[in-house]
């Protein structure tokens, strides 16, 4: 598994994953595995197959990373309603 440091407030830098749409997408996509990997752990565990200490760091990781999209994107849209309140 490969970590991967996200600052939403850093300007975007050439080179940089997450500087174009490609990257955005697959910033959502690796949000919608590490959800998927959660439920994917919960429903292991229900059945018996899974471990308990494995479903809550799974649930652990998805909670963090849905906070961090969560505050992403509300920093997003009060910039870009900063911007779209400017006079011009």
């Amino acid at each position: 598994m490969r970590i991967e440091t996200i600052v939403p407030d850093a300007p975007p830098m050439r080179g940089v994953r997450g500087a174009d749409a490609a990257g955005f997408g697959k910033l959502l996509d690796d949000l919608g595995s590490v959800l998927g990997g959660a439920e994917h752990a919960e429903d292991a565990f229900a059945t018996g197959v899974g471990d308990l200490q494995t479903a809550v760091y799974e649930r652990a990781r998805a909670d963090v990373a849905l906070s961090v999209a969560t505050a992403a994107a509300q920093r997003t849209a009060q910039a870009l309603q900063s911007i779209l309140n400017m006079q011009v």
